[in-house]
């Protein structure tokens, strides 16, 4: 029998992780997620290459910090606070495309210990969404997973495919150098001082331009360009999730202090890259 994956490798939101197994399985049921508390206080999940373009016309897409650096979307600007859904997790309005990774949970692909090449299907047992239950679609028909549990196999499978290409995207990037720290300042009128945010990556504009016909030809046959555009348009949902975020009360500001101070919408600046000397 499988065994469960060390606690420590799992990422945000997963609580626990069991492999999803005949013996343990066979006679339950499965229902719908109908809420994630524990994601009402993500303020940033990974996402996919594929997503970035869904992504940017509502959330702001940026790179995180650290050796391991991957695509990550931002929910919100604070530690701790997701201005996209509410305090049970429910998204705040049904119509904003939500990321892949929150739409996988409680589900996922891992290995079950650090030799194995091969995934399985795992649930984080926490969710509460398998058991024995009276309504609820089976995990198992006989010996043989499902259609609902396939169906859940399919997804995990197009996301693990979707974050290999997204390790070669970022690689790319990487190799051509034109990534820096990011910093975004955002002054609401009327205060005194802006709200400055950290601790992310994003694309320089300033190398990006002076990439060569032959990096910026081969970019757009191979997609990046369309990803990398998509990129630095989502900056500018910045200012829309910080004036979203105080409306929801998880701002650093309250919306009293925000109207007192004569602004609907706070300017956003992004941080100009220090030109060399």
């Amino acid at each position: 029998m499988a065994s469960n994956p060390p606690k420590a490798t799992l990422p945000i939101l997963y609580s626990d992780l069991e492999p999803i197994t005949k013996e343990k399985h066979g006679n339950l049921k499965i229902k719908p997620l109908d809420k994630m508390p524990a994601a009402a206080n993500v303020h940033a999940v990974p996402v996919t290459v594929e997503e970035i373009p869904l992504l940017q016309r509502h959330y702001p897409v940026v790179f995180s910090a650290g050796d391991n650096m991957v695509p990550i979307v931002l929910m919100g600007l604070n530690e701790g606070a997701n201005a996209f859904l509410d305090k049970d997790g429910k998204p705040i309005d049904e119509s904003i495309y939500l990321p892949g990774y929150l739409r996988r949970y409680p589900f996922m692909l891992a290995r079950m210990r650090q030799d194995q090449e091969d995934l399985t299907l795992c649930v984080d047992p926490t969710a509460g969404i398998i058991g024995d239950f009276k309504d609820g679609e089976p995990l198992f028909d006989g010996d043989q997973p499902s259609e609902a549990i396939q169906r859940v196999l399919k997804f995990c499978e197009g996301f693990e495919t979707g974050a290999q290409r997204t390790a070669a995207f970022v690689k790319e990037l990487k190799d051509m150098d034109i990534l820096m720290d990011g910093e975004v300042a955002i002054q609401p009128a009327g205060m005194e001082k802006p709200y400055v945010y950290r601790g992310f990556k994003m694309i320089n504009e300033e190398k990006f331009r002076d990439l060569s016909g032959d990096k910026l030809r081969k970019m757009n046959q191979n997609g990046m360009l369309a990803i990398v555009m998509a990129h630095l348009f989502s900056l500018g949902q910045i200012r829309e999730v910080f004036t979203r975020q105080v409306r929801a009360g998880k701002g650093p500001v309250s919306v009293e202090e925000l109207e007192g101070a004569g602004a609907e919408k706070p300017a956003a600046k992004k941080k100009a890259p220090a030109k060399k000397k």
